[in-house]
């Protein structure tokens, strides 16, 4: 009778290992040709760029404001130096009141522990007061301007045409109509708030394709943070060339988003579930899209691409399906939480590792809505961050 119930138990515990979800993690490494949202034909790939804006900065200019700033220094040092000894003298006044205060208080507690006797001393551990007198302030007199060559590295050396140069479009060439780009920037404005510094450059970007308005916005109008510390105590000159640069990197982003063919060349790491039976689907839908991921080349109208994508979408729509049969409050589901988990990181970061963020948006936020139901480890939290941020930068 023991052995039988043993025997019960044993069964009951195999049953369950048996509907153990094993899910395990594959890097896949692939290639696409990213298509543009606004395909051109290649006989009219070229474009113009004409930028405005209030730079129009060169080498002298760099190291004029140097030493105008140099001899504005030297100017102004006798006056610095009389600074400096009148707040030297203000604070040996405050500190003269201080020590002061501190006798007075060391003359009353002397006087108190004076009056108590040696067994009352003992009883309280009463030590006998200390004067600590503070040290006395010493006068620091600015050291005499020096003159140093400004670095040129650091310095903001640009005009129009400069930053017109810094705006390409990959696959295009230089000097023709088809794509007439125009860019309005303001020169970088920085304000303090909370002790931080702040910037922003708003810049106008208008693209019109063969005279139709195709790209009309405008950018980096709002603040955002650029330091922890405020703007008297960083170098504003290197500050304004990183932003200025962030402006043409976006400018650049954004065109080549809308016009040009980029080759993608990444890794994606997809799971799948280990266990036979219950998820034979799962197991396929995988091989659908890992396979024909590696079956992709960057190559333009490559005809194996378009079977390899449409395939890859078969995979794609089995993980959509059963996510439709999840049931979130049950753990011993088939389809619980944990096949939903990765089942929507899958989504993610698939779409993500192909260029559509919009996409991985959508079950980024499928799956936001579900996360008091998944309980994620450590690992998954973490992760699952990190693909928001890149989502949304």
């Amino acid at each position: 009778m023991k052995l039988n119930f043993i025997f019960s138990i044993f069964l009951s515990l195999t049953a369950v290992l048996g509907k153990a979800q094993r899910i395990d993690a594959e890097n896949i490494s692939f290639q696409i040709l990213k298509e543009p949202t606004n395909a051109i034909e290649a006989q009219n790939r070229n474009f113009s760029v004409v930028v405005n804006s209030p730079y129009n900065i060169t080498k002298e200019n760099v190291v004029a404001d140097s030493k105008a700033n140099f001899q504005k220094s030297v100017d102004n040092y006798d006056q610095s130096v009389a600074d400096a000894k009148l707040q030297h003298e203000e604070r040996l006044k405050e500190y003269d009141l201080e020590v002061k205060k501190l006798q007075e208080k060391y003359k009353i507690e002397s006087a108190e522990y004076g009056k108590l006797k040696t067994v009352e001393k003992i009883a309280m551990n009463a030590q006998p007061p200390v004067l600590r007198i503070p040290s006395r302030p010493q006068l620091n007199i600015p050291q005499k301007p020096v003159y140093n060559q400004p670095d040129l590295k650091d310095a903001l050396i640009v005009d129009n045409k400069v930053l017109a140069s810094q705006i390409n479009i990959d696959g295009f060439s230089r000097g023709g109509s088809y794509i007439d780009i125009s860019v309005n920037m303001e020169r970088t404005n920085f304000q303090d708030n909370a002790g931080k510094s702040f910037a922003n450059q708003p810049t106008k970007l208008v693209v019109k394709q063969n005279g139709t308005v195709k790209i009309d916005k405008t950018l980096f109008s709002d603040f955002e943070e650029i330091a922890s510390s405020p703007t008297n105590e960083i170098n504003l000159s290197v500050h304004e060339k990183n932003y200025l640069q962030k402006v043409i990197n976006r400018i650049n982003d954004i065109l080549a988003e809308n016009f040009a063919y980029s080759k993608i060349i990444s890794t994606v790491k997809l799971e799948n579930v280990k266990n036979k039976g219950d998820y034979d689907n799962l197991d396929k839908a995988y091989i659908y899209v890992t396979t024909n991921l590696k079956k992709m080349q960057a190559k333009p109208d490559y005809a194996p691409n378009k079977a390899a994508f449409e395939n890859l979408n078969k995979g794609v729509e089995i993980w959509k399906s059963t996510l439709l049969k999840i049931d979130y409050n049950d753990k011993k589901a088939i389809y619980n939480g944990k096949i939903a988990t990765y089942l929507y990181m899958n989504l993610i970061r698939l779409n993500l590792a192909l260029g559509n963020k919009a996409e991985a948006e959508k079950y980024l936020n499928e799956m936001q809505e579900h996360l008091v139901d998944l309980k994620l480890s450590w690992d998954q939290n973490n992760e699952l961050k990190a693909l928001e941020l890149k989502i949304y930068n």
